[in-house]
């Protein structure tokens, strides 16, 4: 199985970036996580699309993530909500509008992330739910990892610190790849 982890934050050192390569660390055995950032993605512009086309970076992510059997969204949280920057890229990938399906259309989604709040990013997740339904996801909500307090959940190295969060981690790795296996049709 081969997912995507995909890194909402620009910040070198971010803390979603770390969790992100957490989680690629913690996959199941026979699940390969490739970790990806927004880098290079430039801000939304209709104009710039129409003249000139997907940048090519956005053409790179959206073929990355048709490849994939799954998406994990690592998700900070600003200003309670969606990073402009995160929304931006997801905006990009949906362009033009007859992608959407091929792109995003019952395709297996996961939400996590971390930030230096004390409730996770709670709210920044569930302000991706009315996103997630437009572009029609197939939303995996059995698990949910708020990663709370992330200046210190990481050590020097960039794992986690604290081995309680790295079995949660782990355990919805776990249930996200056996939501994918049951939403695969049958060979």
């Amino acid at each position: 199985m081969k997912l995507i982890a995909l890194s909402g934050s620009l910040r070198h050192g971010s803390f979603n970036t770390k969790l992100a390569h957490e989680a690629a660390r913690l996959a199941p055995e026979d699940v390969h996580v490739t970790v990806e950032t927004i880098h290079g993605i430039p801000l939304y512009d209709a104009d710039a699309e129409v003249q000139e086309g997907l940048p090519e970076r956005v053409t790179a992510l959206k073929n990355a993530i048709m490849a994939a059997d799954g998406l994990l969204l690592v998700t900070p949280e600003y200003n309670n909500s969606i990073p402009g920057v995160f929304k931006n890229a997801i905006d990009w990938l949906s362009r033009p509008d007859a992608d959407i399906k091929r792109v995003f259309g019952g395709r297996p989604v996961a939400l996590t992330g971390a930030s230096p709040g004390g409730f996770g990013t709670i709210l920044s997740q569930n302000a991706w739910l009315p996103v997630f339904r437009t572009l029609k996801v197939n939303f995996w909500s059995g698990g949910r990892l708020l990663v709370s307090r992330a200046q210190g959940a990481f050590g020097e190295s960039g794992t986690l610190a604290n081995p309680a969060t790295e079995e949660q981690l782990k355990t919805f790795m776990a249930g996200f790849a056996a939501f994918i296996r049951m939403a695969q049709p049958e060979p």
